[in-house]
């Protein structure tokens, strides 16, 4: 036990003289900031530390003159927005503060300044300089422009919370920001698949407010939409079925022959009396019926300004589905057939699926597609 606590004495020595070491080897570096830290973390665990209590107020007066110096020279920038980096430095030059506060041993031999009153200031200043952009962006009354002043009030807001107005400027800019797009109701030329494709549409206009692929863009499905007072669409998405076709069902008859050599009890006695196993080779021949349904079609949708009728973006989609059965019967040996066989041997003769639900199948990559093509689409916005 005592050689253990000698072992740990030894360790914690080490710890320090390699802090001292590193602290000092920050200042030398000019890293003062990096320095005040060490220093202040040495003298926590080591208040009477010579290097420390030596070197700590230099390293403070070091970096209080570098952030300062960096803070004056983004006041005397043309940047529109140097208050924010001067807000920056007040906050590296704050949080030393902290960090000299928290051991009263370094904080015995230095006074650090308090700089939450050069923050807030700068904060404020800088709130005012995004809070101006947001109106004079507001007053170009287009949406791209909205869109912008929403960044700019919530950056106003971020720097000092509940700066002004900027609250309610920023929600009413998101508001004029948003482009309201109306999936209007799908064309199909049969009337016998309009349940299905109204399925499509419903589907998708769900997953693309699901996604929220773009806080600026909203869908709506035009039946819910359709007579709404104060309502006004920015864009019309129209989609319609085109060569959907469900084709015949096409039968392909084959047949194999299968074997498998099987061990079973011979039917002449060994000199023990024993009937010894020997290898015989089975057969059968395997008839298989397979039907195929081939289902394609495409899709063609396009996306259009309402103010100007201009097309946006068009495009058209393809889809397939392919339906297959497939069952068998055998003639022969049972035991030459393999798992596979059996299993297709179990099959049944079962139609196709009527043409609604072959439909359904095949919009599902289209669905895919289109999801994924809007989603690119409106992610610019």
């Amino acid at each position: 036990m005592l050689k253990y606590l000698r072992y740990l004495s030894v360790c914690l020595l080490a710890i320090i003289l390699f802090a001292c070491k590193s602290g000092e080897k920050l200042y030398n570096q000019g890293r003062y900031y990096d320095a005040v830290e060490a220093f202040v973390k040495k003298l926590q665990r080591r208040p009477t530390d010579a290097t420390a209590l030596r070197l700590l107020p230099a390293a403070y007066d070091a970096a209080k003159d570098y952030y300062e110096g960096r803070a004056k020279q983004a006041l005397a920038s043309n940047n529109a927005l140097k208050w924010e980096d001067v807000k920056n430095e007040y906050r590296a030059m704050q949080s030393l503060y902290t960090i000299i506060r928290s051991a009263p041993a370094a904080n015995a031999i230095v006074k650090p300044k308090d700089y939450s009153s050069a923050i807030a200031a700068s904060g404020e200043n800088a709130a005012e300089v995004r809070y101006n952009r947001g109106i004079e962006l507001m007053e170009q009354r287009t949406k791209q422009a909205a869109r912008e002043a929403y960044e700019e009030f919530g950056a106003a807001l971020r720097l000092s919370p509940n700066f002004r107005d900027a609250s309610r400027l920023r929600d009413q800019a998101y508001q004029l920001g948003i482009v309201h797009v109306v999936v209007s109701e799908i064309d199909v030329r049969s009337p016998y698949f309009q349940f299905s494709a109204d399925q499509f549409r419903d589907a998708l206009v769900r997953n693309l407010e699901d996604r929220r692929i773009n806080t600026f863009v909203r869908f709506y499905d035009e039946r819910r939409v359709r007579g709404a007072k104060d309502f006004q669409p920015d864009q019309y998405m129209e989609m319609r079925f085109m060569d959907f076709v469900v084709g015949q069902t096409y039968v392909d008859r084959s047949q194999r022959e299968v074997s498998k050599v099987i061990q079973v009890k011979g039917n002449k006695a060994d000199s023990t009396g024993k009937f010894p196993m020997v290898d015989i080779t089975v057969k059968a021949t395997i008839f298989v019926t397979r039907k195929t349904v081939e289902s394609s079609g495409l899709l063609d949708y396009r996306i259009i300004d309402v103010a100007n009728e201009r097309i946006l973006r068009q495009d058209r989609v393809p889809g397939s589905f392919t339906w297959q059965n497939q069952f068998g019967t055998f003639r022969g040996d049972e035991r030459a057939l393999s798992d596979e066989d059996k299993r297709l041997i179990q099959g049944r003769d079962v139609p196709a699926p009527p043409p609604q639900d072959l439909f359904l199948e095949l919009t599902r990559p289209i669905y895919d597609r289109l999801a994924r093509d809007l989603q690119s689409f409106y992610s610019r916005y």
